[in-house]
């Protein structure tokens, strides 16, 4: 069976490109940006990871009123001004001397990129057929994984200089590529926005809505996934096993490509709630058996090409079970919007993302680095419980009266 990662041609195939323009950026900052803020700027460790938190604990919550702000004005030209919001925001880091600067920098790109985040799966919502939906993200998350991968090399290239001006020329390439970004975002056929809702009730009607609450908390636990492959194996193989360090590149590789081949045919079995709640248990026990499988890397006596084969293991079932999560998250975050909300329910659920980002290093480096072998299986018994508890959530949520509840 061929490998199909170009999406249909239309407006699948616009919003691939508006997300391979930008994360081509993306992958470059993210490979330079801590360096570039201890190198260039001249911060702590501690000023970085502060600055960091709070401004992403602002852009998760600003990701509802935004996204709002697309279901109401219209998706598309919101989407457009975020992402130029972005690219002033990255090069304003250009000119930041201080904490301060820094802080108000970081909070401006993360609100702009939440806010994005939430307005193009609004602007996706309005475009795409609803049974489309969930594989046109399959192709843009491929799309993704394959720009952070060519931006990272870039980064790479500049990392290896190392001058200032290598890392400036990072921030203007990721600030440019936001701009793009808008300019196709720009040429996608505009949506009309919705008009109020007739029915009284709360404007941020999602705050309401805690079935949803619930499902989204769910997520995001499962998305604690996330910083597991950058962050905790790498480590992980350091501190705990044998394994040589060439081996986070291989492992961070696998990850990368096996997204961009098989993300497509992994959502291809999710088409309805049903189908998506079952593979979100699956991928929950798929990620369960990684870590056992990650656990048993750090065995005593074991050589090194013994502790680097079973780590391949782990992270060929970690970016398996990452893969189903995230298709069956796809079509859950979707459905359960109702129609002309699109943008500040996606703004909710994606704040998972950004919470993530936040606690998942402190706790995962908690769990992992420090408890070990318990660690990884209390971490994989997480997943699980968030994947079993998936279904019973939306099915409540599937029951619930949203008119009723905003009005009550």
């Amino acid at each position: 069976m061929s490998l199909r990662i170009v999406p249909p041609s239309g407006s699948p195939r616009k919003l691939a490109v508006a997300q391979l323009v930008n994360s081509l950026g993306d992958g470059a900052y993210i490979v330079c940006s801590t360096l570039y803020f201890a190198r260039v700027v001249g911060l702590s460790p501690a000023q970085i990871g502060l600055g960091l938190t709070l401004a992403w604990a602002v852009g998760s919550v600003a990701g509802v009123p935004l996204g709002h702000l697309a279901d109401r004005r219209g998706p598309r030209s919101v989407a457009v001004l975020l992402a130029l919001a972005t690219s002033a925001s990255v090069g304003s880091f250009l000119f930041v001397r201080s904490f301060t600067a820094f802080l108000l920098a970081a909070v401006c790109y993360a609100t702009a990129q939440c806010g994005l985040a939430a307005a193009r799966q609004a602007l996706l919502a309005g475009l795409v057929r609803k049974e489309q939906r969930t594989q046109t993200l399959a192709y843009l998350q491929s799309t993704l994984n394959a720009g952070l991968a060519v931006g990272a090399a870039f980064g790479g290239v500049a990392l290896h200089f190392g001058t200032r001006a290598a890392y400036l020329s990072v921030f203007a390439m990721d600030a440019a590529a936001f701009a793009l970004c808008a300019l196709v975002l720009l040429r996608l056929p505009a949506v009309q926005g919705a008009p109020p809702a007739a029915e009284a009730g709360p404007r941020l009607a999602v705050l309401r809505d805690g079935p949803y609450a619930v499902v989204s908390l769910l997520n995001m636990v499962m998305l604690l996934r996330m910083p597991l492959i950058s962050l905790a194996i790498p480590l992980w193989i350091v501190e705990r096993t044998a394994a040589p360090g060439w081996t986070v590149s291989v492992l961070l590789v696998l990850n990368t490509v096996a997204v961009m081949l098989f993300q497509v045919r992994t959502a291809a079995a999710v088409t309805d709630l049903t189908s998506a709640t079952r593979t979100v248990r699956r991928g929950g026990a798929v990620m369960l058996a990684s870590c056992a499988v990650f656990a048993l890397s750090a065995a005593a006596g074991a050589p090194a090409w013994a502790a680097a084969t079973v780590l391949l293991t782990g992270a060929a079932l970690q970016v398996a079970g990452e893969m189903m999560q995230s298709a069956g998250a796809w079509q859950i975050s979707f459905d359960l919007a109702p129609a002309g909300r699109q943008g500040q329910y996606q703004g909710f659920f994606g704040s998972g993302v950004s919470v993530a980002r936040m606690l998942g290093p402190l706790l995962l480096t908690t769990l992992i680095v420090g408890w070990g072998v318990v660690g990884w299986l209390l971490l994989g018994v997480l997943f699980l419980a968030a994947g079993l508890a998936m279904a019973p959530a939306v099915r409540w949520a599937q029951r619930t009266d949203k008119a009723a509840a905003y009005a009550g």
